[in-house]
């Protein structure tokens, strides 16, 4: 990635955040509006994770990470605090790794 694309998406995304204190209340009143922007920084985060746990340097591949990644998503369905899940897709990804 070049150091311009990074500045542009830095800068994209500070003038992303000014803007959004300038949006009115009435905008984000409503109800379906502040349960997709409360429900925004998790579908964010969870897209980032499974990119990077998929990709590698020459595209797609299949990493040990997803090992991992399937535990903490067995954990988190079972309702497990999020530091069990932490440290259960840790340990999962670490002994994938010792064993292969």
């Amino acid at each position: 990635m070049s150091w311009f694309a990074v500045w542009l998406c830095a800068v994209g995304l500070l003038a992303q955040k000014v803007a959004g204190a300038f949006v009115p209340r009435t905008w984000v009143s409503g109800g379906r509006v502040r349960a997709v922007l409360t429900l925004l920084p998790v579908a964010m985060f969870a897209a980032l994770t499974l990119t990077q746990a998929t990709s590698g340097a020459d595209g797609p591949a299949v990493d040990l990470r997803l090992v991992g990644l399937a535990v903490a998503a067995v954990a988190l369905l079972l309702r497990a605090p999020f530091l069990l899940v932490i440290v259960l897709a840790a340990a999962a990804t670490a002994v994938t790794r010792l064993l292969v």
